[in-house]
């Protein structure tokens, strides 16, 4: 009977032919190290060429659809660490993989994800490659290190997902009467992954509600799927599903150091199509204008992106209009936005920690908030928020910058609280991870902060705590989805407001939605009334809103302070005190 391992021969051999081996194999009994890192390779590239259909997977319509993202980024930062390794002992590798993906874990999703691959580690005990009964073992420890990182486990998650991967692989493998190979194991643990994925809305209401599965349940099976796909040597860049994904008004430019000639002007334009489209034909046009296009579609709506020259930034609109009915336009001036990275202020001066006290490290998603958490004391900031969570390695760098070994951390945001306890479980400072999931509980707890940073560590963390619970957050965005939740009909370009992260309102006027948000927080029994603005909001805009503000909560009985913020996607960020 013909076999091979994984793979049957080193990189230097051509991959087609590999690939081809691997298709043509009648069982694949084993898998190295070199075998390893191609699966690892494969699961990336599957995971990439799909993550958006994760981050569309948004239960909430705000702006906060990354969980694809952070898998993404945790799965290339793992595969990082193997990418030019020679190692045959597949669980040397295995361990590389865990502690790539350990330190760049992002987001709940992506620190759950490196538990996963930690666990799987672990179930390999030191072997030089691994058989399918193997695979079982490692896939059952995969899922008890992930349930034992979670401190409150939710079913309905990515937690469910492995658990029910492993049990598939069990099941396949006990029903071969133990001789099963490893590509007859992984199609079980994909189509129990699948599965599982399937069964998500069943065990979480919310995703019943949104009519969507679970987000990072959906990236694993991705992942195994990816795996799977490169056993039957099938193709790895293929998209599931075309999309339109969310639009980022901040994301551009953020990470170019230059722009290419012709691109000093991003446009990104939604309509909804009245003829039969021809795509090869709007390709062309559009290559004729400018470069880094892209075309998605979905639910009746084309969404066009493209950079140009400044002369013809309404070119890409008049040819939508040739099309169908435009109902959004986009557009950002690329130079300005490096203009903007090249003149950024210098880095923000934070008062040294005498060692022995106590530094706080907080997360902030905007320069505005971040001057405000120093001025409260903080020793160091990272940066963060909606859909750009840190990684392990960035809080552990910022706490290796500190002169102190007691530190407690303020992530700021339900996403990244995961990430801060882990990167305080890594650390060899003595790290207290105070769980605040917004920005004015941050602030709130900043505010227990000796200014000398003396204080008993434990007692510090205590009010720290006590603090969370004295604060209402309300959050105001753009809706990026339509659906409705919690008895709120929300579509997608609607305003909304979510009050400690729940969504209660949505409307179409910003001042209405401000307005009835503060009612639903209660601001009436409250005397302060803070306001942070967003990057986009103007001062003028802000100004207006804070008199619209105060004549619904008037002086002397009310106090209504402004601060720019700067964060992204928010409009304004408000809490009540």
């Amino acid at each position: 009977m013909k076999t091979t391992t994984i793979p049957v021969a080193a990189d230097n051999v051509d991959q087609t032919l590999v690939e081809r081996q691997i298709k043509l194999a009648i069982l694949l009994p084993r898998c190295d190290g070199f075998g390893m890192r191609r699966l690892t390779r494969a699961a990336l590239q599957w995971l990439d060429a799909n993550h958006e259909l994760v981050n569309s997977l948004n239960v909430f319509p705000v702006p906060d659809g990354d969980t694809g993202t952070n898998l993404l980024l945790t799965m290339q930062a793992a595969y990082k660490e193997i990418e030019n390794s020679t190692e045959t002992n597949v669980s040397k590798v295995a361990l590389a993989v865990a502690q790539g993906a350990l330190m760049g874990a992002r987001g709940n999703s992506g620190v759950i994800l490196s538990q996963i691959w930690r666990g799987f580690a672990r179930g390999l005990n030191g072997a030089e490659a691994f058989d399918a009964g193997m695979v079982v073992q490692a896939l059952q420890v995969a899922s008890a290190t992930a349930y034992r990182g979670v401190v409150k486990p939710v079913e309905g998650t990515i937690l469910t997902v492995i658990k029910d991967a492993a049990a598939g692989a069990e099941a396949a493998y006990e029903a071969s009467g133990r001789t099963a190979d490893l590509r007859t194991v992984l199609e079980a643990v994909v189509a129990a992954a699948q599965a599982s994925v399937a069964r998500t809305p069943e065990l979480l209401p919310l995703l019943k509600q949104a009519g969507v599965v679970d987000s990072g349940g959906k990236g694993l099976a991705l992942i195994f799927e990816g795996m799977l796909r490169y056993l039957k040597g099938q193709r790895l860049d293929e998209n599931l599903l075309t999309l339109v994904a969310p639009l980022s008004l901040s994301a551009v430019g953020t990470a170019m150091n230059s722009v290419e000639p012709g691109q000093e002007w991003e446009v990104v334009v939604d309509f909804r199509p009245r003829v039969e489209m021809n795509l090869p034909s709007m390709y062309a046009n559009l290559e004729a204008m400018g470069t880094s296009i892209q075309v998605g579609e979905g639910d009746g709506l084309y969404r066009v992106h493209i950079h140009l020259l400044k002369s013809r930034r309404e070119d890409p609109i008049k040819l939508a209009e040739e099309w169908g009915t435009v109902v959004n336009v986009h557009m950002e001036n690329l130079l300005a936005q490096v203009e903007a990275l090249q003149g950024a202020e210098p880095e923000l001066p934070v008062k040294a920690v005498a060692p022995g006290h106590l530094a706080v490290v907080a997360v902030s998603p905007g320069l505005g908030l971040s001057r405000m958490l120093i001025s409260l004391g903080a020793a160091a900031i990272v940066g963060g928020g909606q859909t750009k969570n840190p990684s392990t390695e960035e809080f552990l760098k910022a706490f290796d910058s500190l002169g102190t070994d007691e530190i407690i951390v303020l992530p700021n945001n339900k996403n990244i609280i995961l990430a801060a306890q882990q990167a305080a479980s890594l650390s060899s400072k003595h790290v207290r991870v105070v769980p605040s999931r917004t920005m004015p509980q941050g602030i709130a707890a900043l505010l227990k902060l000796a200014p000398d940073g003396e204080g008993d560590p434990e007692a510090v963390c205590a009010e720290m705590e006590q603090a969370l619970t004295g604060v209402e957050t309300g959050e105001v965005t753009t809706a990026s989805r339509t659906v409705e939740i919690n008895g709120v009909a929300v579509r997608e370009g609607d305003i909304i407001g979510l009050h400690n992260g729940v969504l209660v309102t949505s409307g179409h006027d910003l001042a209405e939605v401000v307005l009835r948000l503060l009612e639903i927080m209660s601001a009436q029994d409250h005397d302060l009334i803070t306001l942070y603005s967003g990057a986009e909001v103007s001062e003028q805009a802000t100004q207006a809103m804070k008199a619209a503000i105060q004549a619904r909560y008037p002086e002397p009985r009310y106090e209504v302070q402004c601060h720019a913020g700067g964060q992204s996607y928010y409009h304004y960020i408000l809490s009540v005190e």
